[in-house]
């Protein structure tokens, strides 16, 4: 998992409510497929018209928006079913942190497996960093700062946000919790070995 420290660019406003992960990336495109190559078809549904072209009128296909790494939702973003394939299709499209004022519980837990930040900040603020960007035509960016816990709007303003220490640490360090429970191998394989020899019998049906 690559690491996360800062994220900036300019912020695409995307502030509808209860965006759902059926919209971020339909169930069909995660049949076969792996973590790679679902960058093309994240939000497809909106992205692109019947014929297959680009959706003048969607945000992200401005060309002030394209490849930006943070983007800005609404409440309750990624609610609906649990597919990791959601993550996987942001961070496909380049991006690395989304700013919303809420998250559905899955999705906000499957971002941190992952690598990509998701930072709940007050609607209010959302919208004020949308006009912001949306006033500079995306020529000032928004930075996502996690060493320091705050998002420096586009304006110089710091607004602080709050995040779980362990998963902040996972974030910083780049990595999920298999590799943070591997950190602590050695101490794990001396408590195996003390209790495999106070209780051998409980080893017996493991080691066959």
């Amino acid at each position: 998992m690559d690491k996360v420290t800062t994220v900036a660019g300019p912020a695409v406003p995307m502030l509808q409510a209860n965006i759902d992960t059926d919209v971020i990336i339909p169930i069909q495109r995660l049949v076969g497929t792996g973590r790679t190559g679902l960058g093309p078809h994240a939000f497809e549904r909106l992205r692109y018209l019947k014929d297959g072209s680009d959706n003048p009128d969607f945000v992200l296909n401005r060309a002030q928006y394209r490849g930006s790494p943070v983007l800005l939702a609404g409440p309750n973003f990624g609610c609906g079913s649990s597919r990791e394939g959601a993550v996987w299709a942001l961070m496909g499209m380049g991006v690395r942190a989304v700013i919303a004022p809420s998250f559905g519980d899955i999705f906000f837990n499957n971002c941190f497996q992952n690598g990509l930040l998701p930072v709940a900040l007050p609607e209010d603020v959302i919208r004020r960093i949308a006009e912001e960007t949306e006033a500079s035509q995306g020529s000032r960016h928004t930075t996502v700062d996690l060493v320091r816990q705050v998002v420096v709007t586009p304006e110089g303003a710091e607004i602080p946000f709050a995040i779980d220490p362990r998963r902040r640490e996972s974030l910083l360090e780049g990595l999920d919790d298999i590799a943070l429970t591997l950190r602590h191998k050695d101490t794990i394989a001396a408590w195996q070995k003390a209790d495999r020899a106070a209780r051998a019998w409980a080893w017996e049906s493991v080691e066959r």
